[in-house]
């Protein structure tokens, strides 16, 4: 088991159900997936597969290319063209990625005085933009062509905002203060 994982279930659990009331442990919310994805828009094979590879090497996980559903003629876009790439994280890939996405990950973003407290949605999934794919340490900065961002969300079986809240700062991601 790996450390975001062992203190979900030693910290966390306890913690947020004794805030939120929680009588049934299945009932206390969870990280169930997290969504990578990489929008690499029109560009030449070779920079597409050398984007693909990067995301490869992030997440730990073979991506799936997206296609383009629609032909948009000022874009030069043309149906089933590849425009992005996307992995879906579950079990302990994801606690892995999460782990190295707070621990070695953010501290490297350039003037980073933590993540948006508001990027919430509806159901209560918390969705961040990156701006560069060389804040990962996998990814060496020498040898990168483009820099390229990418959107990280990540779904959580809470019913609101606030538990999804409580629930992310228990595992230690840092929000910027209002």
């Amino acid at each position: 088991m790996g450390i975001l994982k062992e203190r979900y279930v030693t910290e966390v659990v306890p913690k947020l159900k004794k805030e939120l009331g929680i009588e049934n442990p299945m009932r206390v919310p969870r990280v169930q997936k997290v969504i990578v994805n990489m929008g690499i828009g029109i560009v030449d094979k070779d920079e597409f597969a050398t984007h693909v590879t990067e995301l490869a090497r992030i997440t730990g996980q073979k991506p799936i290319v997206t296609k383009a559903r629609k032909s948009i003629s000022n874009f030069k876009l043309r149906e089933g063209m590849s425009i992005g790439a996307k992995v879906t994280l579950r079990g302990p890939r994801m606690y892995d990625f999460l782990e190295r996405f707070i621990a070695a990950a953010l501290p490297r973003i350039r003037d980073f005085r933590g993540l948006p407290p508001n990027a919430f949605d509806a159901q209560g999934n918390y969705t961040v933009g990156v701006k560069e794919q060389t804040i990962f340490p996998e990814i060496d900065p020498n040898h990168v062509g483009a820099v390229q961002g990418m959107n990280i969300t990540i779904v959580m079986s809470s019913q609101t905002r606030d538990e999804s809240r409580l629930l992310l700062k228990g595992l230690g991601i840092p929000f910027a203060e209002k």
